[in-house]
């Protein structure tokens, strides 16, 4: 018996309800009426066998089934993109420069490269590694051509289109005893940080005692300092996993959320298509 094909339509219409948690919701999203998104599922639940749905007075939630099948339906929808803009986009060559800072540059562009050189393999893109202050200073002497910044909560003038924003948890090594010294053992960059002016901020309004105990610029440096239970550190919670472990105690205040803003210095094609990518990647993370 031949395998029912995927239809993307029908994937897109699932996704919305999914997000939606009505169908109602998502027949706005999609530009279509209820009944007609109601048929598509009928239909996409008889291909698969499976039921996705668990149908409730005012909402729909996603069974086991359906779970899996959101994973599969956000990846597919992408590559599908991914790939339409290969064939579609024009040609570019050239050389386009974007600074970044340790975690982001380690953790996240590596995707965000592969997709871009596949789209525009004639582009050579230099990034550049550093502090938001840095980074900035160089995009401003026409040394980059765009730069993802950190940006503290407080901070209400922001430069830049916010493309990311999530909380900055304590982080340190699992089994480790550092958080419950005093003063406070923690591990922070160089003056100037926004995670830095945030963390100090919230254990001053805490009145919690501290003492800076490891400061380096890399996430890394600061990573081997809670490894070697030497300190407790602010991480954003996307970026605590094993062997690090996100430290709960009454204790500890809340540091509060950053953003992440991507500052361009000009527009052309090879800019507007990096920054694309740029912007895809993080709705994917939040997601």
């Amino acid at each position: 018996m031949a395998i029912p094909l995927l239809d993307n339509d029908v994937l897109r219409t699932f996704v919305a309800i999914s997000e939606c948690g009505t169908f109602t919701g998502a027949a706005k999203v999609v530009h279509r009426t209820p009944s007609a998104l109601s048929m598509q599922i009928k239909q996409l639940e008889q291909n698969l066998g499976k039921c996705l749905f668990i149908r409730e007075p005012r909402q729909v939630r996603l069974t086991a089934e359906g779970e899996a099948l959101l994973d599969y339906s956000r990846r597919l929808l992408r590559l599908n993109e991914e790939a339409v803009q290969y064939f579609l986009s024009p040609t570019l060559e050239g050389k386009v420069g974007i600074g970044t800072s340790d975690d982001v540059g380690t953790r996240i562009l590596p995707e965000v490269l592969a997709q871009f050189a596949r789209s525009y393999p004639a582009v050579l893109v230099n990034v550049v590694v550093g502090s938001s202050k840095q980074n900035l200073a160089r995009l401003d002497a026409g040394e980059l051509d765009m730069a993802l910044v950190t940006v503290a909560d407080q901070v209400r003038d922001i430069r830049g289109e916010v493309v990311h924003e999530e909380p900055l948890v304590w982080a340190g090594g699992e089994g480790a005893s550092a958080f419950l010294r005093t003063p406070l053992p923690i591990a922070v960059a160089h003056e100037g940080c926004s995670w830095r002016r945030m963390t100090l901020r919230a254990l001053d309004r805490a009145g919690k005692p501290y003492r800076i105990a490891y400061t380096c610029e890399h996430c890394s440096g600061q990573e081997a300092a809670m490894l070697a239970d030497l300190a407790v550190a602010p991480f954003p919670k996307s970026l605590v996993r094993p062997p690090l472990k996100e430290v709960a105690s009454q204790d500890l205040p809340e540091i509060g959320s950053y953003q992440l803003a991507l500052v361009r210095r000009g527009s052309n094609p090879l800019n507007d298509a990096l920054a694309l990518h740029v912007k895809g990647a993080f709705r994917g993370l939040q997601q």
